[in-house]
């Protein structure tokens, strides 16, 4: 009895802070589901009209960051007025990437759009959520007519597939995605870097296992549950804007060079994100750095 009640509090104190962050989504849908109903509000999830329980939502998520994790944005400067792809590296859970947009709306008022996997629009009871909060699929049409309408763009490159089966390492898995620098230069916008301290020591998934990456390559559904939510510290930073340059290809966008008065830098967009990590991140991570981080007052 005492070892099966150690397995099921170890298995609970594992588990509990991801199943609690579901449970939180799906309660914010419920109650975006009754300010619907109660105000009569058939408007775009987009429009104004939604703003005040945006707010109300952004201001709850925001909070929760403060708390569990410390949070920081930095870089904000980095983003453009106008339209822009951001580019970020993907956690084990993404939670960092929600706070990241709750607190730009409440510093802002702006609505960055997240392109998601196309499982997360099958997950039942999340479709006003999800337009709400500005999810869209990968659509390179859907994109374009984002950034042409002024919005923000978000992607992680990596997907699900970084999320899985990368590690405290934070290696990046991108492959061969282009698509980003594609639609980058067709709606001529800047691209910007984006990276989370620490992500990865807040959640992680269990060492890679052949049965589960070929579970996923074959259904690219997540069947790897993540672990943790350990209140460690997290900072997000925002890098210096890739401008757009009429004269290059979507190639030359992935290998781009940026001068910058008498120095050179030579950022692959990759490379950017890899940058920020390397910056800001101990390699391999260590959690018990990340939570002794949360006592230290110092901006990095």
């Amino acid at each position: 009895l005492i070892i099966a009640s150690l397995t099921i509090s170890a298995i609970l104190v594992f588990f509990i802070v991801p199943l609690t962050i579901v449970f939180f989504i799906y309660l914010t849908n419920i109650l975006l589901l009754i300010y619907q109903r109660n105000k009569e509000v058939k408007a775009d999830p987009l429009s104004d009209v939604w703003d005040s329980v945006r707010k109300t939502i952004a201001s709850f998520w925001d909070t929760y960051a403060r708390i569990w994790h410390g949070y920081e944005l930095h870089g904000v400067e980095n983003l453009p007025e106008g339209p822009g792809i951001l580019v970020y590296y993907h956690g084990a859970i993404p939670i960092d990437y929600l706070y990241f947009l709750s607190r730009l709306f409440l510093w802002k008022k702006r609505i960055c759009l997240s392109v998601a996997d196309h499982f997360v629009f099958r997950l039942p009871g999340l479709k006003l959520l999800l337009g709400v909060t500005g999810v869209i699929p990968g659509r390179r049409q859907e994109c374009l007519v984002a950034l042409r309408n002024g919005y923000l763009v978000s992607i992680s490159p990596g997907g699900v597939r970084e999320a899985l089966f990368s590690d405290e390492s934070y290696q990046l898995m991108w492959g061969n995605r282009k698509g980003f620098a594609q639609v980058a230069l067709e709606a001529k916008v800047p691209i910007i870097p984006m990276y989370t301290q620490n992500v990865r020591e807040g959640y992680r998934m269990f060492k890679e296992r052949r049965f589960f990456r070929q579970l996923y390559e074959s259904t690219r559904l997540p069947f790897t549950p993540p672990y943790g939510g350990l209140p460690v510290k997290f900072r997000t930073y925002i890098g210096k804007p890739i401008p757009y340059d009429p004269n290059m290809t979507a190639e030359e966008l992935v290998e781009k060079v940026i001068c910058k008065g008498k120095f050179l830098f030579s950022f692959q967009t990759k490379t950017a994100v890899q940058a920020l990590i390397s910056k800001h991140q101990t390699i391999p991570g260590n959690i018990w750095k990340a939570l002794l981080e949360r006592f230290d007052k110092r901006r990095k």
